[in-house]
């Protein structure tokens, strides 16, 4: 019998992915106004510009285990307290500029200064455009009381916690709340998943892990043998990780959890 239900954040309630993707159009459009650039090429210039500039870091291998993306890095501030945090905030500034500054060069516009304010611009955006699925709310209106709730997501602790401060319905839900950051490890880990089952004092067979990811959400509750559900709105190719169950939006977790 299920008990609890562990949810991912990122594109599984928020839909972080469209929250990038209007903020990268807003910025990219003041660079079209100014020197008439294609939006979608800087968009797509700067994003790979980012991606390189990212891995090249020797904070990559830390981002890869606690599962920061290189979009968050153009927008996040890292006043996390730990020394691969702090490398992290050191880091940030310069690599926005460069993002940037790049992505403007793969345009063929060479202007450092624009590339700076651009810089700026993208985390004002990104925090005004907060995007939560529409059938968010409505199902944990009818979980919440009869599970319980626990939030588990890789990120940042400091830039996990401003998401779910522009989107403040979210937190009331939520029995505990786990940030990779603050916990050491991410998922697919096995570890974070137990440390979640042990704030809960359920056992494995009790929970169920709904996430959009299937290297990170699905594999890590497979690890830990956990069961899975995958949420796959948008039409994703299945890899070798199979889910044990698979839904298109999250109004189909009500009836699948009245069979289990």
């Amino acid at each position: 019998m299920i008990e609890a239900i562990f949810f991912d954040l990122d594109d599984t309630l928020l839909w972080d992915q469209k929250s990038v993707k209007e903020a990268f159009v807003s910025t990219c459009q003041l660079a079209s106004e100014k020197y008439n650039v294609d939006v979608d090429k800087l968009e797509n210039s700067v994003r790979e510009e980012a991606r390189k500039l990212y891995s090249s870091y020797e904070t990559y291998p830390f981002t890869q285990m606690i599962g920061i993306n290189p979009f968050e890095g153009l927008w996040g501030n890292f006043l996390d307290d730990t020394d691969d945090f702090r490398k992290l905030k050191e880091i940030a500034p310069q690599y926005r500029k460069d993002a940037w500054r790049n992505g403007l060069l793969g345009c063929g516009i060479d202007d450092e200064k624009y590339a700076a304010f651009l810089a700026e611009k993208f985390p004002e955006e990104r925090r005004r455009k907060p995007f939560v699925y529409d059938d968010c709310f409505s199902v944990l209106d009818q979980l919440k009381g009869n599970y319980k709730l626990l939030l588990l997501t890789n990120g940042s602790p400091d830039l996990q916690n401003t998401k779910l401060t522009i989107t403040p319905e979210i937190v009331p839900y939520f029995d505990e709340i786990v940030i990779s950051g603050a916990f050491g490890k991410g998922k697919p880990d096995p570890s974070i998943f137990d440390h979640a089952l042990s704030l809960l004092n359920i056992n494995k067979e009790a929970a169920i892990m709904v996430g959009d990811n299937l290297m990170t959400d699905i594999l890590g509750a497979k690890q830990a043998g956990i069961r899975s559900v995958w949420i796959n709105r948008h039409g994703k190719e299945r890899n070798e990780v199979i889910p044990d169950y698979e839904i298109n939006h999250l109004s189909e977790l009500l009836s699948l959890l009245e069979r289990l």
